[in-house]
């Protein structure tokens, strides 16, 4: 279903004034677009990832090797989104991207 503003009345959840880029344990949802099953299927109550999700798994598994300043905790796939705590432990670190390995 399309984001349709005359019917889907969201409001933001964000504490008004507060720095989110501030050290904290952080929970986040990241949906697909327009919320399309890439990610795998549940079957029998359990979700298995498919290429897609595997591949998902590896980049929140990678977020800590780009950006030092985070610890990853529990995170889920899901069909059409990822559930995941971030924590942020360091703020003197903000928006700053660690590089890549050389791969060669």
């Amino acid at each position: 279903m399309a984001f349709n503003p005359e019917h889907h009345h969201r409001r933001s959840i964000r504490l008004k004034g507060y720095d989110y880029s501030s050290p904290g344990a952080y929970f986040i949802t990241i949906c697909t677009y327009q919320r399309q099953c890439l990610f795998g299927e549940i079957i029998d109550r359990k979700m298995h990832l498919n290429t897609f999700g595997h591949i998902a798994a590896a980049c929140w598994n990678e977020i800590p090797n780009h950006f030092r300043q985070t610890i990853l905790d529990s995170y889920v796939i899901m069909p059409n989104h990822v559930h995941g705590i971030l924590v942020i432990t360091d703020k003197s670190c903000r928006g700053i991207a660690m590089p890549l390995q050389d791969l060669s």
